[in-house]
């Protein structure tokens, strides 16, 4: 196969896979967020601690996780055309990638969340902060550097996932892969596919660690160590402010 007949093919396969990962990261995002912190809270010793309810959620997640891809999107079938109105082309797959992806995320956040300092969290209980103000100026800002990270993670296990997406003819470079570089034994074009997929999982790496580091920086003001912080908390009615300690490095 020669280069002008294969560069539409993977303009459109390139476009197509960049489809399905954006829809479904920004879904797993939406959907994974919460979830992990719901798990931190609900979970014993939390703000809104319900035991029921964890085990509940925790073992919902766990079996969609446990779930292989190809499995889940036979076993989603029903739920996708429900949904899109058909199981074939890459809108259908964003459902089962999303569903894949939102229990995956939300561990990664449920881990995030946990590093948070719990002085931080007592700080702000002590102003007078409600849940929500605590999850939305203490949890989120103070997690954000491993949010990044691992949003991150999950857009490359969402690439992993669309070549799979690819058997049900769901299009993106999985599927030109398995067309052509597979059963037509085109090694030219699965090379490329390879390359492609390394040089864009490299630079979404890259430019994720990059963001943390960034954000890490910022948070720690140039990596010093800090034993206390809570930068703006607000507490309905006014706002309360308590000014960071540095920490004594060891």
């Amino acid at each position: 196969m020669t280069w002008s007949e294969m560069q539409p093919l993977l303009s459109q396969a390139c476009w197509d896979t960049l489809y399905m990962v954006g829809w479904s990261t920004l879904i797993a995002v939406a959907g994974g967020l919460p979830l992990g912190i719901l798990l931190v809270l609900s979970d014993r010793g939390g703000l809104l601690q319900n035991s029921l309810v964890n085990k509940v959620i925790g073992q919902v997640v766990n079996v969609v996780r446990s779930m292989p891809f190809i499995i889940l999107m036979v076993a989603l079938m029903t739920f996708t055309r429900a949904i899109v109105g058909t199981t074939i082309g890459r809108d259908a797959a964003i459902v089962p990638l999303a569903v894949g992806a939102i229990p995956f995320f939300a561990r990664l956040v449920e881990t995030s969340v946990r590093e948070v300092d719990g002085g931080l969290v007592e700080a702000v209980q002590s102003m007078g902060g409600n849940t929500w103000t605590i999850v939305r100026k203490v949890l989120v800002p103070e997690s954000l550097p491993s949010l990044i990270s691992a949003t991150t993670t999950t857009v490359v296990a969402i690439i992993g996932y669309t070549a799979m997406a690819g058997t049900v003819g769901a299009g993106g470079l999985g599927d030109l892969a398995i067309r052509y570089g597979y059963q037509r034994f085109e090694s030219s074009i699965m090379w490329i596919i390879v390359a492609i997929l390394a040089v864009a999982i490299a630079v979404i790496q890259f430019a994720g660690d990059s963001g943390a580091r960034v954000l890490h920086r910022r948070a720690g003001k140039g990596g010093e160590p800090l034993r206390f912080r809570a930068r703006s908390a607000f507490v309905p009615g006014k706002a309360v402010a308590a000014e960071a300690t540095p920490g004594k490095t060891s």
